[in-house]
């Protein structure tokens, strides 16, 4: 039992050594190899890589805010990201400071919440914007925007294609829209909450 256990050790050692040696240059892994039998250098020690944060790799709600931001939208938001325990990305078109300005009130909700959250501001048309950042960013689980706004519009009546965008599209409906779809007047479970386009 005893030679086994050697035997084991000196091949977790060799597969230690192999991968410590994916990280030496060329000129190292020479003067290794060339070294005589029987004596073992150890691997220099590999510098860490660098610290990604956290957020980088996590999974993401996607915003779309607009010029406003109804308190339903981002209760629905901050509910949803803190239950699934993902992050928040803000994608506007506005600048930078406006989207920030916006923001602003719901910030302690998200601190409390434990939310991350990052602003993204877009150019270019609106629907191929938000398309070209979502295809970059595999991370973002869904996009969530209100029903007020162009793109929620577009979506609850039926001008915006369903596949315009390559995630699935909550559309969250406040109290200001009480107007249903198509000149329909909206029922009593559709009139406030979330409908996935």
């Amino acid at each position: 039992m005893k030679k086994l256990t050697e035997t084991m050790k000196q091949m977790l050692d060799a597969l230690a050594f192999a991968h410590a040696g994916e990280y030496l240059s060329g000129r190292e892994k020479s003067r290794i190899l060339s070294q005589r039998s029987g004596t073992i250098e150890k691997a220099p020690a590999t510098p860490e890589p660098a610290r990604v944060p956290a957020s980088s790799s996590a999974r993401r709600v996607a915003l779309y805010l607009g010029s406003e931001l109804p308190p339903e939208v981002m209760d629905y938001v901050i509910q949803t990201c803190s239950r699934l325990q993902h992050e928040l990305t803000v994608l506007t078109f506005q600048s930078e400071n406006t989207g920030r300005a916006l923001m602003a009130p719901h910030r302690q909700a998200l601190d409390a919440a434990g939310v991350d959250m990052e602003l993204v501001t877009l150019s270019g048309e609106s629907v191929s914007g938000l398309r070209r950042y979502l295809r970059g960013h595999p991370e973002v689980a869904f996009l969530a925007c209100k029903d007020a706004g162009y793109l929620g519009h577009g979506y609850l009546n039926g001008t915006q294609s369903e596949n315009a965008l390559p995630v699935p599209v909550v559309v969250v409906t406040t109290a200001g829209e009480s107007s249903g779809t198509q000149g329909q007047p909206a029922s009593d479970d559709n009139s406030r909450g979330a409908v996935v386009a």
